[in-house]
C-alpha cells in the first residue's frame, strides 16, 4: 500500500521470479478485487509460460476460487503461514526494497504517475546490471553477467539520473 498526495491508497502487485530474483510482472490500482489480481496472474504468464508454484498470503483479493483457477494453468499455490512474514521472505525482500528506495521518497499525485514511477524503478532494478548489485545466484544481476571494465586508465564513467533523479545509473564512455 502507497498513498499519493491526496491521500489516496494505491496497491501495489508484484511477481517475482525465486530463481534469477528479478521482476516477472507489476501493476498498481486503488481497487483491488479478485478479478483484477487474477488478470494480473494470467497478464505475468503469457503463452502457458506460468510457474510450477506461487507463494502466497492469506488476503481476501485473492477470492475464493483462486487456487481452483491457478491449479487449472498448472500452478500449484502454497500459502505463507499465518502472522509469518519470514516464510515468504523473498516476496518481502522486494517489497521492502522497492519502498526504501522508490516509494518512500517520492509522493505522486495519481495512479498514473506512481505506475509511472515504478515503472522506471523496475526497469532500473532489473535492466541496468552495471549500476546495481544484487545478490542473486552467483552474485550476478537478474539479467546475466556484468560488463568488464575498459583496461585503458583513460577510461570515463559517464552518469544518468534515473526515478526523477532519486537513483543514477553509471556506465563507461565509449
Amino acid at each position: 500500500m502507497v498513498q499519493t498526495l491526496t491521500f489516496r491508497t494505491l496497491y501495489v502487485f508484484v511477481l517475482r521470479d525465486h530463481q534469477r530474483r528479478r521482476i516477472v510482472h507489476w501493476n498498481v490500482t486503488a481497487h483491488p478485487n479478485a478479478r483484477w489480481v487474477w488478470r494480473q496472474i494470467i497478464d505475468a504468464t503469457p503463452w502457458r509460460t506460468a510457474p510450477s508454484f506461487l507463494i502466497r498470503d492469506r488476503d481476501g483479493n485473492y477470492g475464493c476460487d483462486f487456487v481452483r483457477r491457478a491449479r487449472a494453468i498448472g500452478i500449484e499455490t502454497v500459502l505463507s503461514p499465518v502472522h509469518a512474514p519470514q516464510a515468504n521472505a523473498l516476496a518481502e525482500r522486494v517489497i521492502g526494497t522497492i519502498r526504501r528506495e522508490c516509494l518512500d521518497h517520492l509522493i505522486v499525485l495519481n495512479e498514473t504517475r506512481r505506475r509511472g514511477v515504478l515503472g522506471e524503478y523496475v526497469t532500473y532494478y532489473t535492466d541496468y546490471t552495471d549500476s546495481r548489485p544484487h545478490r542473486s545466484p552467483d552474485l550476478e544481476p537478474p539479467l546475466g553477467p556484468r560488463r568488464q571494465a575498459p583496461l585503458s586508465r583513460r577510461a570515463r564513467v559517464l552518469g544518468a539520473p534515473v526515478i526523477e533523479g532519486l537513483h543514477h545509473v553509471y556506465d563507461w564512455a565509449a
